[in-house]
């Protein structure tokens, strides 16, 4: 009798314990470690050659804002004004500057010489719009350094000013300091550039000003 009681009460346990990890294995999921199908990658679509003529043609087409530069053709005088720093006194030089379109009348490239504290100075630069990405880029090498500059600006028709931003090198901390210009198209035969450096102090100022009056 104590035997049977014994092993039913064996049986009961082992039933009640069974239950319990059964109902323990109902509460928490199992978890897999099947890895989700990745999704089909989608082929990049290839244009017709169609769409690509038709995108190279008006990439290289000679429109209005070609137009506007090519009517700085001709030969300039300038009255350059300077400031090495926002508290210096201005210094003051006059500069010379010839304008052609090049490549079929895409670019413009320009040539300067003046004085620059004393000393011969010789620049070229070169101005394109962009017909892809709708913008103005200008480059800039000169006699005084070593480097290129790279501007992009946008041409307000409301004020007739091209607005530029870009980088220089500053030889003395041998980093990238932050530019700005504006050339305002006083009228026909009249330009007015500004340029403004960044200081040391990291506060902007205008550091250039030339008058260009186109030679008759």
């Amino acid at each position: 009798m104590n035997k049977t009681i014994l092993t039913l009460a064996i049986a009961s346990l082992s039933l009640i314990a069974c239950k319990k990890e059964e109902e323990k294995k109902a509460e928490t999921p199992e978890t897999t470690t099947e890895t989700p199908a990745a999704e089909p990658e989608t082929a990049a679509a290839i244009p017709d050659s169609a769409t690509i003529n038709k995108a190279w043609t008006e990439y290289a087409a000679v429109g209005e804002a070609q137009k506007l530069m090519a009517m700085e053709d001709g030969k300039w005088t300038g009255e350059m004004t300077m400031w090495m720093d926002a508290n210096a006194k201005p210094t003051k030089s006059t500069t010379t500057a010839e304008y052609k379109m090049v490549l079929g009348g895409r670019y413009q490239e320009g040539t300067y010489k003046g004085n620059f504290m004393g000393m011969p100075f010789e620049g070229k630069g070169t101005l394109a719009y962009d017909n892809a990405t709708q913008e103005y880029i200008s480059t800039w090498i000169d006699n005084m350094g070593t480097g290129i500059m790279i501007m992009k600006g946008k041409y307000d028709p409301a004020t007739k000013m091209f607005s530029f931003e870009g980088d220089a090198v500053d030889p003395v901390t041998k980093k990238t300091r932050k530019m700005r210009e504006t050339i305002t198209i006083v009228d026909d035969n009249t330009r007015k550039m500004e340029m403004y450096d960044t200081g040391y102090d990291g506060k902007e100022f205008k550091n250039m000003e030339i008058i260009s009056t186109r030679k008759k």
